[in-house]
């Protein structure tokens, strides 16, 4: 089985892979202080919870933006005697990247464009709403492009916070209304309905510089279903889009030899 691990800044996604099939998927904060010991235990405990043997690993794919936790992961990886791949320049022959500087791309973008063409078809258009909101754009060939990187709407939310004396924070939830009736209702919707209006306006430009209107939009990440609820702009809510694309990425190289 393969495990794909999406190192994000605030949350680390992982998904157990039987060949295609999504077997288990589980979330933990990402931990910079996390050793290869704390993470193989965290590893034990989520597949003992779910009556899973660690043993039936045999590979592990990465993508993530948190270098020293990749080294605890690799050391994990050889603990369990399972192969490890990193997406990156090593991947590079079977993805397909047309951006400015494609050694620059994050990881977990290639990992975007390879799900949205691969199960949504081109051209796609990705908003991924996690620490930051990147939004990642797929042509019509298939090839990533590029796209936008906006501050996350937690960060958003913390950053007000910590400077607004009297602006506290708040439960991150989709605010039943356009118009907050009070303070805390306001910050909401300042900061989810202000992030569904930010991909509704940038989504709508993208489209029309492609000249495809009819680009499918896919929005991931673990805030996307929350903006979902104020928006219609998404065609697909595909919260494991990241983990499918790395494993679509791990299946690829492994036919390619």
């Amino acid at each position: 089985m393969l495990l794909a691990i999406d190192m994000g800044n605030t949350q680390t996604a992982m998904g157990l892979f039987d060949g295609d099939e999504l077997v288990q998927s589980w979330r933990m904060p990402t931990d910079r202080s996390y050793t290869a010991d704390e993470i193989h235990v965290r590893l034990m405990g989520f597949f003992k919870m779910y009556g899973l043997s660690l043993d039936a690993v045999d590979a592990i794919a990465f993508a993530g933006v948190v270098p020293q936790l990749s080294r605890e992961w690799h050391a994990v990886a050889d603990r369990i005697a399972a192969d490890a791949i990193v997406i990156g320049p090593q991947t590079a022959a079977v993805t397909k990247l047309r951006a400015a500087r494609p050694q620059a791309v994050g990881a977990d973008r290639i990992a975007n464009a390879v799900a949205a063409e691969t199960f949504y078809g081109a051209p796609a258009i990705v908003v991924d709403f996690g620490t930051a909101t990147n939004i990642d754009v797929i042509d019509e060939d298939g090839y990533y492009i590029g796209g936008a990187i906006a501050p996350g709407i937690r960060i958003s939310m913390d950053a007000l916070a910590a400077r607004a004396a009297k602006l506290a924070s708040v439960p991150l939830e989709a605010p039943e209304h356009a118009i907050g009736r009070d303070t805390e209702e306001c910050i909401k919707v300042g900061a989810v309905v202000g992030a569904a209006a930010m991909a509704e306006g940038l989504v709508a430009r993208m489209k029309r510089e492609l000249g495809r209107e009819d680009a499918t939009v896919i929005a991931t990440g673990g805030l996307a279903g929350i903006v979902a609820d104020s928006t219609d702009a998404f065609d697909v809510v595909d919260g494991q889009l990241t983990i499918k694309g790395i494993c679509e990425i791990y299946r690829r190289m492994q036919e390619l030899g």
